[in-house]
């Protein structure tokens, strides 16, 4: 997947080593990226102990908000596939047994969400 798919809202593999090194200051010593997902300029990272939600704001980019959520606080998580008119797939995540879902992050129609989901399904066991 490329940038045609980064505009249009489909998740790629990032490199882990180019994430580790855009990461280097919020990465404790000895944490690394096992794999990361690109999303235009956001990016969901898994590491060995955390996942790390990165949405870059504003039209620079510059502004950049961190949602660190450690493994075992994570209650559940959802993922509903796109549909015939509905083109949009989502992944839902619940935090410490929280009603309605903390995060929610929107994907085009492709297979990506499937991979979240696993990688996902592997962390939080």
């Amino acid at each position: 997947m490329g940038l045609f798919d980064g505009l249009m809202g489909n998740a790629s593999t990032a490199k882990a080593d180019e994430v580790e090194k855009e990461l280097g200051d919020l990465l404790v010593d000895g944490e690394n990226v096992d794999v990361a997902f690109k999303l235009v300029r956001d990016l969901i990272v898994f590491t060995d102990r955390r996942l790390i939600m990165v949405d870059k704001q504003g039209m620079t980019g510059k502004k950049t908000d961190y949602h660190s959520v450690p493994y075992n606080s994570i209650s559940h998580f959802s993922i509903e596939t796109a549909g015939t008119f509905d083109l949009d797939a989502e992944l839902k995540i619940w935090i410490s047994s929280g009603s309605q879902p903390t995060i929610s992050k929107q994907f085009k129609k492709d297979n990506s969400i499937y991979d979240i989901q696993k990688v996902l399904a592997s962390k939080c066991t």
